[in-house]
């Protein structure tokens, strides 16, 4: 255990040690990009070789590299469709499997001084890292941004701003949170499948964790089977709705003797212990296949969970027959889990054109676009406006009208501040006690027992 700690510790303090680094960063192929791990998007190109956004010249041949993370939905045609209308441009793609693996990614080349893309794509989990170090990206008010400062959600914008006043990040989506089931494992149970049905039994506006549960319990017992995939997903849902989580609005760690996690902690160790977790790894699920044979029969999803429960179900061998719906309700009310942010750092060679490219790609018609393909929901207001008067089947989710649903699900989400180990505490403290209370392994007191244990190793570690 106190291995583990020691690299979670060193994780964290990746951001202490690039603020030192910053001075002597260099991107090395010119591109700011590890091109080991990369994919080209479209034909060759050549670097414009200029420095920052000097000497760049409009019409010259130039390469921007972009790392992105889980299904943002670019890759299906919106980057193909910014270099036939720039055909100066070639874009070098990179897509990280998770926000996780992402954030590693970044920080790890942060304090390396090289590798980092000239678009980098940031979690807002992990944005109070990155606003540890947000001078080693450019301040987009001197790329425009603030010509288009009304387009975003007020809070949106904010969250992309640091103490300072810079503004470092292009609001992409936001993460409203609706509830995914499965129709046929419902009826199984002889429960309701119409999505408004759904709704109203989990109690529409009233909806409660406990309902959810309760109702689970129902479930488990006329089927024997699990209610939601694995512990931490609900947890994080839990957790994201609170006015404070893990940090509270002024930055202090908010977590040991915080009153309202503990009792959410305790209703989830509760249906834990009923069965009602199947126990699933995270990012996995039986490489898709749980997803297609009834393992379990809910799923918290925020937008953009939407295309990878699409991607897990095909994973699995299924299709939209496999009966998975979407239901505008969510436990506890209003809830976002995720959203992200385009940045371009400092070491780019090519600040201007990837802020163009940055502010193109989350702009309100790419956002509803990149919905459209992959299911993120946009953070612009036009686009969220679109969307909820347009109420376009997906005939994956039983042509559920998801635009409408999670523009419903968005009213009322206000961001929680995130500190700088956010992220790390969701998956590195909590995650393994979580992961050992599916297994059986503990019960719900020395699974948090457990879980403080590991939070004070990462504050003495830091």
């Amino acid at each position: 255990m106190s291995a583990s700690i020691e690299r979670l510790g060193a994780v964290s303090l990746v951001a202490v040690l690039a603020v030192g680094l910053a001075a002597c960063s260099d991107n090395g192929n010119g591109t700011g990009s590890d091109p080991g791990d990369e994919t080209t998007t479209g034909a060759e190109g050549t670097d414009a070789g200029s420095d920052g956004n000097q000497g760049e010249t409009a019409g010259d041949p130039v390469e921007i590299t972009v790392t992105t993370f889980g299904t943002m939905g670019y890759d299906e045609g919106l980057y193909d469709q910014y270099m036939a209308e720039n055909e100066h441009v070639t874009i070098v793609a990179q897509n990280i499997d998770t926000g996780g693996n992402a954030r590693t990614d970044l920080f790890t080349k942060l304090a390396a001084g090289s590798g980092v893309s000239d678009i980098v794509a940031l979690e807002e989990g992990w944005l109070g890292s990155v606003m540890e170090v947000s001078d080693q990206f450019v301040d987009l008010r001197d790329y425009g941004i603030e010509d288009r400062k009304d387009d975003w959600l007020g809070w949106k914008y904010e969250q992309g701003t640091d103490a300072e006043g810079r503004v470092i990040g292009f609001g992409t989506d936001v993460g409203p949170q609706g509830l995914c089931y499965n129709g046929p494992a419902f009826a199984d149970a002889g429960l309701p499948t119409d999505r408004d049905e759904v709704a109203e039994l989990f109690g529409g506006a009233d909806a409660t964790w406990e309902q959810y549960f309760d109702i689970g319990r129902d479930y488990y017992e006329a089927t024997g089977r699990a209610w939601f995939d694995h512990s931490g997903f609900v947890w994080n849902s839990m957790v994201n709705q609170l006015d404070e989580g893990y940090y509270t609005a002024d930055g202090e760690l908010n977590v040991d003797d915080n009153a309202e996690l503990r009792e959410r902690f305790d209703l989830l160790a509760e249906a834990n212990a009923d069965g009602l977790s199947a126990a699933q790894a995270a990012w996995d699920w039986n490489t898709g296949q749980s997803f297609v044979d009834k393992t379990f029969a809910t799923f918290v999803c925020p937008g953009w969970m939407l295309g990878v429960v699409q991607g897990q179900v095909e994973a699995g061998g299924g299709g939209p027959d496999t009966g998975w719906d979407f239901a505008d309700v969510f436990p506890g009310g209003a809830a976002n889990w995720g959203g992200s942010f385009l940045a371009v750092p400092e070491s780019s060679e090519v600040k201007e054109e990837a802020a163009k490219l940055a502010s193109w790609l989350t702009s309100p018609e790419q956002q509803v676009e990149a919905f459209n393909v992959a299911g993120p929901f946009p953070s612009t207001v036009e686009a969220q406006r679109i969307l909820s008067e347009n109420p376009e089947p997906n005939p994956f989710f039983n042509n559920a009208p998801t635009g409408p649903i999670l523009a419903s699900r968005a009213e009322g989400v206000v961001a929680q501040f995130k500190g700088p180990d956010d992220s790390l505490i969701q998956e590195n403290v909590f995650g393994p006690p979580l992961q050992a209370m599916d297994r059986g392994d503990l019960s719900g007191d020395e699974a948090w027992d457990q879980a403080i244990q590991l939070l004070n190793d990462l504050v003495v570690n830091n």
